[in-house]
C-alpha cells in the first residue's frame, strides 16, 4: 500500500485495526474465564447480525458518497473533496462508526465478550492514529471549509 505524499499519512488500513482487535479478543477467550455473554445463542446471533448488517450498510453508504464526490475513501490516498452529504451530515466518520458496529456485531454473534470489551481500545487507536491524522490533513488542505464542517458536525454522533 503506497502512501501518497498528499494524504493523511495513515500507515495501515483501519479495517485491519478492527479485525485485529476482534481476533485478539476472540483468541484471548481461550485463556480467560470470561468466555461467553451467558445469553441464548439465537438472541446473540440476531443482535449481532443486526449490528453488523447496520454497520455494513453504513460503511457502504459512506463509501458511495465518497465515490459520488470523486474522492477516494482510503486515508493513504489524496483527498480531493470534503464530503458533507448523506451520513456525513450527522457524523464526520460514518465509516469508522460502521466498522465499530460490525466489530460489535461480530463479537456478539460469535459470543465473544472480550472482543466486545476491546472495542473502546480500537476506537482509541482509530481516534489517535487515524482520525487525528485525517483531521490535521483536511484542515491544512481545505482550511476554513473543513473547519466550518467540523464545527457543524460531530466526530462520532
Amino acid at each position: 500500500m503506497p502512501i501518497e505524499p498528499d494524504s493523511a499519512q495513515v500507515r495501515f488500513p483501519p479495517p485491519l485495526v478492527y479485525l485485529g482487535f476482534l481476533l485478539l479478543g476472540l483468541g484471548a477467550e481461550r485463556w480467560a474465564d470470561l468466555r461467553t455473554f451467558g445469553v441464548e445463542r439465537a438472541a446473540l446471533w440476531a443482535a449481532g447480525a443486526a449490528l453488523a448488517g447496520g454497520g455494513l450498510w453504513l460503511v457502504a453508504t459512506a463509501i458511495g458518497w465518497f465515490r459520488r464526490a470523486g474522492t477516494p475513501p482510503p486515508p493513504w490516498e489524496t483527498t480531493t473533496a470534503v464530503v458533507t452529504s448523506g451520513p456525513y451530515e450527522r457524523t464526520r466518520n460514518p465509516m469508522y462508526v460502521g466498522m465499530a458496529l460490525i466489530h460489535a456485531g461480530l463479537a456478539m454473534a460469535l459470543d465473544g465478550p472480550i472482543a466486545l470489551i476491546l472495542l473502546p481500545v480500537v476506537l482509541l487507536v482509530i481516534r489517535t492514529q487515524v482520525i487525528a491524522r485525517e483531521e490535521r490533513y483536511l484542515e491544512r488542505k481545505f482550511g476554513p471549509d473543513y473547519l466550518a464542517y467540523k464545527q457543524r458536525v460531530r466526530r462520532w454522533f
